[in-house]
This record gives C-alpha cells, structure tokens and sequence, in this order.
C-alpha cells in the first residue's frame, strides 16, 4: 500500500511552494489535483495527473475522490494529493486522511501557504486589529453560514464567498458592522492574472462591486491602512 501526500499547493505562485512540496511533485508517480490549482503548479511535475476538482454544489464528488485515492495508493509506491493553498483549511482535507487510514492508507500531510494570506495585508496589526477569523461563503450542500460569530471579529476573510457577496455583505450590515467598514478582493492572488477591488461594505451589498472567482475577500480596518497605500487602479473610493 502506497502512501498518499496531502500536499498544498499554495495560492497560486510555484516560488511559494515548500521544497518538501516540490520535491514531492518532481517524483510523483500520480498527482490527483483540485481544480485552483495553477497550472505552473501542475507544469513541475512529469508524472500522470489525475483532475479531480470540484465546482460548488459537486459535494457528491467526494466520495468518488476518496476510491480515486485509494485505487492510486494500492498502484503506486506514493501518492500525491495537490489542494490550492493549505489542504487542511476549507480543503476537506480531514475526511481524507480519515478514509485512507480507515482504509489502512498511511498519510502524511504537507502544509501550503493558505489564501488566506495570499494578499500580503497583515491579518493583524498591534492597536488596530488583535485577531482575525475565516468563513466559508458556502456549506457543504449549498448552505448559507451562520455570520452571527464573525460580527465583531477585526478582520474577516471570506472564502469561497465572491457569489454570495452581496448576501454576505448584508447579512454582516444586518449584524451591526460598519457601513463604510473598508474592504479589499484579490482576485487570483499570487497570479499574474491578481487583480484587486477595494470597496466599503455598504458599497458591496449594494451590487456595486464587479469581482469573479476565485477571489479572497478581506473586512477590517486593516484594509484601510495597507491596501489604500496601494491604490489600485481599478478601487472604488472607500470615503471616510
């Protein structure tokens, strides 16, 4: 029996791989990647590569992953499963690990660098924000979160919720947070397809603001700071 590396590709960039990463990709016999993962990525390795990416709503996909994994682990001396950013983080990473050891699969896990701070903004900053949280914009089957625990956090960043944007925005008005709260998205970060979108909160739940995925969404004061500096081309006027 093979052993399966759940390994994480990182935001996009290959210089942000780790060299374990790397290394692991080079000798691969098989890689089975997800479907953000970028294609220079993909280029490092020479061995078969397996696509197994999911689009929102594909929950059902899971399990025929799981058999893909299992079936390459009983063929191959090692196994190479290649999630974007960190594959323990929004990844379903866990019920992976769980299936193959249940299965008798050894499995190690090698961390990515995670979108989440794909952006290069601090997620905290000493006397403005003293911690941060991540949401999901969708659950598994297509459900909405429960923002209620995510209301008073300095900064938030929102996966997986460019679609839902305007429903996210509202709901987070709705629980008490500033209007004019500053926000940035980073489309493709790390890419050079990145384009950034700032914007006040207030401005995204209106519908004003034009954003494809995947993109990283980022709330807090934090945005006003770092990325205003910035001042990229196309960012709407966040105001006072």
């Amino acid at each position: 029996m093979g052993r399966v590396y759940l390994v994480g590709a990182g935001p996009g960039d290959p210089e942000l791989l780790t060299l374990k990463a790397y290394r692991l990709l080079k000798e691969a016999p098989v890689v089975l990647y997800d479907r953000l993962v970028d294609e220079r990525v993909l280029a490092l390795t020479p061995g078969e590569k397996v696509y197994v990416g999911k689009e929102e709503g594909e929950s059902e996909k899971q399990e025929e992953i799981h058999r893909l994994l299992l079936r390459h682990a009983r063929a191959h001396p090692f196994v190479v499963r290649l999630k974007g950013g960190d594959p323990m983080v929004f990844g379903r990473g866990g019920e992976e690990v769980l299936f193959l050891l249940r299965h008798g699969v050894p499995v190690e896990v090698v961390p990515g660098v995670t979108s989440l701070l794909a952006s290069g903004l601090p997620l905290t900053h000493r006397g403005l924000a003293h911690g941060f949280a991540a949401v999901s914009g969708v659950l598994e089957g297509g459900g909405y979160p429960d923002l209620r625990p995510f209301a008073r956090v300095p900064t938030l960043v929102v996966l997986m919720g460019v679609g839902r944007r305007v429903w996210i925005a509202k709901e987070l008005l709705r629980l008490g947070r500033n209007p004019r709260e500053p926000t940035l998205f980073v489309e493709r970060a790390s890419t050079p397809k990145e384009r950034r979108v700032l914007a006040a909160l207030e401005e995204v739940a209106e519908g004003k603001v034009e954003v494809r995925p995947p993109a990283l969404w980022i709330l807090g004061e934090v945005v006003r700071v770092f990325a205003e500096k910035e001042a990229p081309v196309d960012a709407l006027a966040l105001g006072g």
